[in-house]
């Protein structure tokens, strides 16, 4: 499995938004780049479902749009309007050809969901690889109203006492996509480099 990030070389901030094809076609947040419809539509005929991290409105700008365009199923953890199932954790859903894991991560948002297979991460925004603090670990911003670090930490905690051995990528929602290294990083590595800097408790950005 190797998701289609569909909002890739977006002119306007979004998250990325992750098309994974395969018996149930899911799109992993919607993001907010105009016209990522039409990019679905270049590489699925059919969209089953969404799939929300977390409803922050660079994750859902354009989530009316593609659930208009495809009729698809949308699961959230909080409730939307348009919400055709509620998930939460310890719940499972297919997302492509496999099963994932549903892991309650707040913390970074307080209805944070990030999901996982034996093999993949989707990770939101509670943990990423690089973004514009840190190149190799890094973790949702959590200085805004709503947001806790302490509940984060927490967050990557449960992240890692139920990640498998066996992940070997994971897909966050800002950054780069990350793929294990045989002759470096792993998944846990990065996770648990991001939790060490968020215990430090100092602001993740020297304006916070």
């Amino acid at each position: 499995m190797e998701p289609i990030v569909v909002t890739d070389g977006a002119d306007v901030f979004t998250c990325n938004a992750y098309l994974v094809d395969g018996e149930t076609p899911t799109l992993v947040d919607a993001g907010t780049m105009p016209g990522v419809v039409d990019v679905i539509a270049d590489h699925v005929n059919d969209l089953d479902r969404v799939v929300l991290t977390h409803q922050h409105g660079d994750h859902v700008g354009e989530l009316d749009a593609v659930l208009d365009r495809f009729d698809a199923d949308l699961y959230t953890y909080a409730e939307h309007p348009r919400r055709t199932a509620e998930i939460g954790d310890g719940d499972t859903i297919t997302i492509g050809d496999d099963e994932f894991e549903a892991i309650y991560t707040p913390g970074h948002a307080s209805d944070h969901l990030s999901f996982v297979s034996d093999d993949a991460l989707f990770s939101g925004d509670v943990v990423v690889y690089n973004d514009g603090a840190f190149d190799d670990g890094s973790f949702g911003r959590t200085d805004r109203r709503g947001q806790s670090r302490e509940r984060l930490i927490e967050s990557l905690e449960r992240i890692l006492d139920r990640l498998p051995d066996s992940v070997s990528a994971m897909y966050a929602g800002h950054g780069d996509p990350f793929h294990a290294d045989p002759a470096g990083d792993d998944v846990r590595t990065v996770i648990e480099r991001a939790l060490e800097r968020a215990e430090r408790r100092e602001p993740k950005y020297p304006d916070e």
